[in-house]
């Protein structure tokens, strides 16, 4: 087993944060979920099965990623919950940070004699991720959370309500490989429900919408009923949308401390602070996330055409199978903006985000011949220690 130091460190560290900073209430000793309920179904069973006849796994044991600080981390199985670290050989070979851990993924640890520490020597691969580009100018991915079976995209019914931005945060979900659902928030504190509603609806096409309101009790029902054992949902959104409100009242409890919004913008404060797997009481398990002042796409390219179905309906119609929809004759997008089928704001978003992805798709090409060539460079670097 590789114990490094800088695993330990980074144990370590992690774990003053965790009692000084986050306040996470650990589980107690009746913890006795098997990993089935933990959402361990027949994808990841055939992984493990496949894996578990090499030497270098047969001490471990599946455990799912709970929570994440800058490589250090947070594993529950069946036989406890541990602080966790990945191993050194882990370190090295992965070349990227999509490559590591991230909220919601199951990996093969090894606990630590004596300690209630594990080390991680293998990630299992992801029945489904939501990815977002890394804030900044660098263009790397980030995993906001893995191995879930529906994403809550939840937006506030008050002056945040942002249609342009709910399609960003659709094309995103769309393309995560989980079933997209949106939560529209604070209904109480609305006058004009039935117009918002209808307005998601025409950007949403085939996605369920629910309508809540912590106050009331309305639609907390309708969601919890989605979680049921073994099912992971993650709930994201702008800040101040009332995603923690949502995490408590699905909880039960008041899980999440709760902020108010800005009174002269309706913008949001942070609460989150990072991203966590809950196991609700119900049945079930919720990866809460912070929330996000910005959404930039990852390579999503034919969730597009999921998220903006009625323009690429439109599409098919064209003249020209190369059609820009700019100023070609024959144009079936133009004529539908022309005769007010089709809003041009959204026919406008649609140009934004398929530019940005196809900025994006340039980069990671890029990127991924570079990573490419270090790869083998490596690789035939350790051959020729090997032979020496």
């Amino acid at each position: 087993m590789c114990e490094t130091f800088d695993c330990q460190i980074a144990a370590q560290r992690f774990f003053i944060l965790q009692k000084n900073s986050i306040g996470i209430t650990h589980l107690t000793e009746e913890f006795k979920l098997n990993i089935q309920s933990l959402g361990f179904t027949q994808f990841f069973e055939e992984q493990l099965s496949t894996l578990k006849k090499e030497k270098k796994y047969e001490k471990c044991v599946p455990a799912r990623v709970s929570l994440e600080h800058k490589h250090a981390y947070r594993v529950i199985s069946e036989k406890g919950e541990w602080l966790a670290a990945v191993s050194g050989l882990y370190a090295y070979e992965a070349f990227n940070r999509a490559e590591f851990p991230a909220v919601g993924d199951w990996v093969l640890v090894e606990k630590m004699d004596g300690e209630e520490r594990a080390i991680i020597h293998k990630l299992l691969n992801r029945k489904s991720q939501f990815s977002r580009k890394i804030a900044g100018r660098e263009i790397e991915e980030q995993i906001v959370a893995a191995n879930v079976d529906f994403v809550l995209l939840v937006m506030s019914l008050n002056a945040d309500f942002n249609i342009r931005r709910l399609e960003r945060y659709l094309t995103a979900a769309w393309d995560s490989g989980a079933t997209p659902a949106i939560v529209l928030t604070k209904a109480d504190l609305c006058e004009e429900v039935e117009k918002l509603v209808s307005e998601a609806q025409a950007v949403a096409m085939g996605v369920e919408i629910f309508v809540t309101s912590a106050y009331t009790g309305e639609g907390i029902e309708k969601i919890r009923s989605l979680f049921k054992e073994g099912v992971t949902g993650a709930i994201l959104g702008s800040s101040g949308a009332g995603k923690s409100t949502l995490t408590n009242a699905l909880y039960g409890d008041a899980k999440m401390e709760v902020s108010g919004i800005r009174e002269d913008d309706a913008k949001g404060r942070h609460t989150t602070t990072h991203r966590e797997l809950l196991i609700l009481p119900a049945g079930g398990c919720l990866i809460d996330t912070p929330g996000m002042r910005e959404l930039q796409l990852w390579d999503q390219g034919e969730s597009l055409s999921a998220s903006f179905q009625d323009v690429e309906e439109l599409a098919s119609h064209c003249r020209y199978r190369d059609c820009t929809h700019k100023s070609e004759p024959g144009c079936a997008v133009i004529q539908a903006v022309n005769n007010n089928q089709l809003d041009q704001s959204r026919l406008q978003s649609y140009f934004k985000l398929q530019k940005e992805l196809a900025f994006i798709e340039r980069k990671t090409n890029a990127q991924a011949k570079l990573a490419e060539q270090r790869k083998w460079k490596r690789i035939s670097k350790g051959q020729k220690k090997k032979h020496k």
